[in-house]
């Protein structure tokens, strides 16, 4: 992914999620503007901005190791955030495959995943 926007109702509340899940993936809020919150990564950006929400987003972001998808998971939901999966291997979509699910203020599906290749 170079860069994505992904339109939000509550830019703060919006900004508070991804400041807790995002560093799970190596992402951290890189900039600030009137209506949008930007957090970069190694390999792209994505950008939380102010209007009518985007509808069915489902964003996967990778993870090195198990651990990692465990303790996004725990850090989303211990903030309050809504489970939408709990860390598990999931083979429906390849052997290894080991993901969690949250979801964003908005109901956006947030997903940190291994693949275990």
């Amino acid at each position: 992914m170079d860069h994505l926007w992904i339109r939000v109702s509550d830019l703060e509340s919006s900004r508070r999620f991804y400041e807790t899940v995002a560093p799970y993936s190596g992402f951290s809020l890189a900039s600030e503007g009137p209506d949008r919150r930007t957090f970069a990564g190694r390999d792209g950006s994505f950008s939380v901005v102010s209007g009518t929400p985007t509808e069915h987003l489902h964003m996967a972001f990778t993870a090195s190791d198990n651990a990692t998808v465990d303790a996004f998971h725990r850090a989303a939901t211990e903030a309050g955030y809504r489970d939408n999966g709990p860390p598990g291997e999931r083979p429906v979509y390849h052997p290894g495959y080991y993901g969690a699910f949250v979801l964003d203020p908005d109901g956006h599906n947030i997903e940190v995943v291994n693949h275990n290749r």
